[in-house]
């Protein structure tokens, strides 16, 4: 797709547009020729705003743009397809989701006819999806023309066309009528074999409680509050899971967390001991593993090597002054096989791998380190049926150990097969409460909305 984009020069092969060969140098020649894509790994500009984003991508215009303009145009855009960024937010404060949102945006606003999206529901509620599915089925019946990389073969059957499978990098079957497929068969290709079963949920023995939030208020960064006055508990060898659509406070509550974010009320306990005061570096010596929602921003350093980010925890304020090398690459070795990351060298550029194998090197580094709690947020997101199984039963592994596991996650069928205890955000309180055996979906979804309250 990153060659197709323009993003990489092919080494053989053509590619044909519209019946003719065409070649491209860059992003913005495949842009200029109709093709747009949005990739996992958001193209922004984090520290300009909505509109200014927008305006960045129109393929033609004139030198000085109409702030006015632009954002009516957005608003145009979005009052037609149903989306929500507002034009003067700053885009770096956006939820996942909501910037997920601006990219399909900017494609539209640069008339964009071929779309490529890659792994487009990754962060949306069930609600959410069904709302960009039924977008997207109104731009192909417009005459667009729209390429949908998903791991979630519900989505494949309920969304596309037709079916092509590729498995490490070769095509294994094409020009499938999606939705005739079985799910199964699908998976088969897909893995090279019969695809993991859907793990049942398997209760755990929470013991006492090793995180709090007591009353916790944060400010948001676009005015008002992210988090009003929330309060839970996470235990020691419990799966608490946070449910919410996008943008409902699920970041600032990560964040605030680990000390991230001030709380401008209430108190952060841990292990009974009130920790509101003590910078971030401490919470994490404390044994607090973080797998944040923006992998690529909070969770490496996309200039250093695999092997320095697989080892950041040792690189802290109480490490000795030299460290040995040697020991450092083992180290690597070993986290980087116990979540099966994919890569050529220790020594190349983490921003190199693949966003599923970035999210593994996270995921081994920092279920390393929560030795008393592990605070992650959509822990499969980007990774295929095989990689996701193994990842979720990595994390009841370390419930088994006693870990408690703070989960955020927008995937209700991650949160249904994991987690003890379910929490619902709305607007950055606590909307819902769930113990097990947890609802059906539809309830959770209408809780999400803001239409139930529960406990």
């Amino acid at each position: 797709m990153n060659i197709l984009a323009g993003v990489y020069a092919p080494d053989a092969g053509t590619i044909e547009l519209f019946g003719r060969a065409v070649r491209f140098q860059s992003p913005r020649d495949a842009m200029r020729a109709g093709i747009g894509m949005v990739h996992q790994h958001f193209a922004q500009v984090p520290g300009c705003t909505v509109a200014q984003n927008l305006a960045l991508a129109a393929r033609q215009g004139p030198f000085f743009l109409r702030r006015a303009a632009v954002e009516k145009q957005l608003a145009d855009l979005c009052r037609a397809y149903g989306l929500r960024p507002a034009p003067q937010a700053v885009v770096g404060e956006l939820s996942v989701g909501e910037r997920q949102q601006l990219e399909l945006l900017r494609l539209l606003a640069a008339d964009a006819q071929v779309l490529i999206l890659d792994e487009p529901t990754a962060v949306l509620t069930p609600g959410e999806s069904e709302r960009l599915f039924v977008i997207l089925k109104d731009l192909a019946a417009r005459g667009r023309a729209i390429l949908f990389i998903t791991h979630k073969l519900d989505e494949v059957r309920a969304a596309a066309h037709r079916l092509t499978v590729l498995r490490k990098g070769r095509l294994v079957a094409a020009g499938l009528a999606a939705p005739d497929c079985d799910c199964s068969q699908i998976a088969s290709l897909m893995v090279g074999e019969a695809p993991p079963a859907a793990g049942a949920y398997t209760p755990g023995e929470p013991g006492e409680v090793v995180f709090a939030l007591d009353n916790a208020t944060v400010e948001g960064a676009r005015g008002g509050l992210a988090l009003g006055g929330l309060s839970f508990q996470v235990r020691a060898g419990e799966i608490c899971a946070i449910a919410g659509v996008a943008g409902n406070g699920q970041r600032e509550l990560a964040e605030a967390a680990l000390g991230l974010r001030r709380l401008a009320n209430g108190r952060r306990l841990l292990g009974g001991e009130d920790i509101t005061a003590w910078p971030t570096h401490r919470i994490r010596r404390a044994g607090i593993g973080f797998v944040p929602e923006d992998r690529m921003t909070l969770g490496i350093c996309g200039g250093l090597s695999l092997a320095d980010n697989l080892n950041l925890p040792a690189f802290g304020a109480d490490a000795p002054f030299l460290l040995r090398r040697t020991v450092l690459l083992a180290r690597a070795r070993e986290l980087a096989a116990a979540t099966r990351v994919i890569y050529k060298d220790l020594a190349q550029p983490i921003r190199s791998l693949s966003g599923g194998n970035v999210q593994r090197a996270i995921l081994a580094r920092e279920m390393a380190a929560a030795r008393r709690l592990l605070i992650v947020s959509q822990p499969t997101r980007g990774l295929d049926i095989a990689a996701a199984a193994e990842v979720r039963a990595a994390l009841l592994a370390l419930r088994r150990r006693g870990v408690a596991i703070l989960l955020i996650s927008y995937d209700l069928d991650e949160i249904a097969e994991l987690a003890d205890r379910a929490l619902v955000l709305n607007r950055g309180c606590l909307a819902a409460e769930y113990h097990r055996p947890l609802p059906p979906h539809a309830t959770i979804g209408l809780a999400m909305a803001g239409g139930e309250r529960a406990s």
